[in-house]
């Protein structure tokens, strides 16, 4: 921030500003721990050296809240993925059953807005599809929030619903399906960084057809990128330094694309995760009746206020997931 020139590009200027904040805040949440704990330390000693037990019952709602926030420092740990600190875009579908499916899709549509809000998040509808007689058919949802896509992505797969029907006259008990795929919002606008080390520049006689030379100077430009090996070349102009210019316009477009065609491949494999997405893959279920009660099918964390999680109480579900996931992923 302190160099020149930082200022330029205003709006290089204010991502660098966001990152630096969300480093500043990660920072911060450690130096509190780590003072928390001083500081407990500390009131337990004195507390010992007094002898004072009234001194030392105090320190049991302070380990307490310490326990709390290492929990919630850890879980802020475990997203450290390539997107997880990204917007998200929460695709939500009903599955096959009409009426029900899209009813259950809709309470699911209403559980998200409510869980971003929760959270103090931005939320947009951006796409709705409603259902002829009720519900909904399809929605896309944009939650705006410093790692939203890392806690949601918790929530890609089939989601099922068990209970007795609204819709139905004679009161039978109905299992409803939907599916919830969470996508990052990734940056469209790819920066294209050319470094001098990176390229090998030759100069020669520009010729015409048949290998004529057409002038009398070394000024045909060819450019290779020596980490892609894409070369570009121009001999169009007679200045030498024309066609170089014109050969760099020419590598940026072609950089940009290769650039343009790794995000490409990305969206086409999360596309492939959703595609593997079938009906009989559930994640979680919610069962009205019978019983009452949520159960996450992976981490089997179990809920039996089930109106608080479909009013958007979805953290236990979450946090036990992405704690589960990586420590998995970290042993394997």
């Amino acid at each position: 921030m302190a160099g020149s020139g930082f200022w330029d590009d205003n709006a290089a200027a204010q991502k660098t500003l966001q990152r630096r904040a969300g480093l500043q805040r990660a920072v911060e949440i450690w130096q509190n721990l780590h003072k928390e704990k001083e500081d407990l330390d500390t009131l337990i000693t004195l507390s010992e050296e007094e002898g004072d037990e009234s001194m030392l019952e105090e320190c049991g709602p302070m380990i307490g809240e310490l326990e709390r926030n290492l929990e919630q420092a850890e879980l802020k740990a475990m997203l450290s993925g390539d997107h997880d600190a990204s917007n998200a875009l929460v695709s939500i579908n009903s599955g096959a059953g009409g009426t029900e499916s899209q009813d259950w899709a809709q309470m699911l549509f209403r559980m998200y807005l409510r869980w971003g809000e929760e959270h103090g998040f931005k939320t947009e509808v951006l796409d709705i599809q409603y259902g002829e007689e009720a519900g909904i058919k399809s929605a896309t949802i944009h939650i705006l929030g410093e790692y939203a896509y890392g806690y949601l992505k918790a929530e890609i797969g089939v989601h099922r619903l068990v209970r007795i029907s609204p819709f139905d006259a004679n009161k039978r008990r109905h299992t409803s399906f939907a599916s919830v795929f969470v996508y990052p919002e990734i940056e469209e606008d790819i920066e294209v960084e050319i470094r001098e080390d990176d390229l090998k520049i030759d100069v020669y006689r520009a010729s015409g057809p048949g290998g004529q030379g057409v002038n009398t100077t070394d000024s045909a430009v060819r450019i290779t990128h020596k980490p892609t090996g894409i070369v570009v070349q121009c001999q169009n102009e007679r200045s030498q330094h024309k066609n170089k210019a014109s050969a760099m316009k020419v590598l940026k477009a072609r950089l940009y694309e290769v650039e343009q065609e790794k995000l490409d491949e990305e969206k086409k494999e999360m596309e492939k995760s959703k595609k593997k997405i079938e009906w009989g893959s559930q994640i979680r279920s919610y069962v009205l009746h019978p019983y009452r009660m949520v159960k996450d099918l992976r981490t089997g964390v179990e809920s039996g206020n089930v109106d608080a999680v479909l009013d958007g109480g979805l953290d236990r579900f979450i946090e036990a997931y992405l704690l589960g996931e990586t420590r998995e992923t970290s042993s394997s």
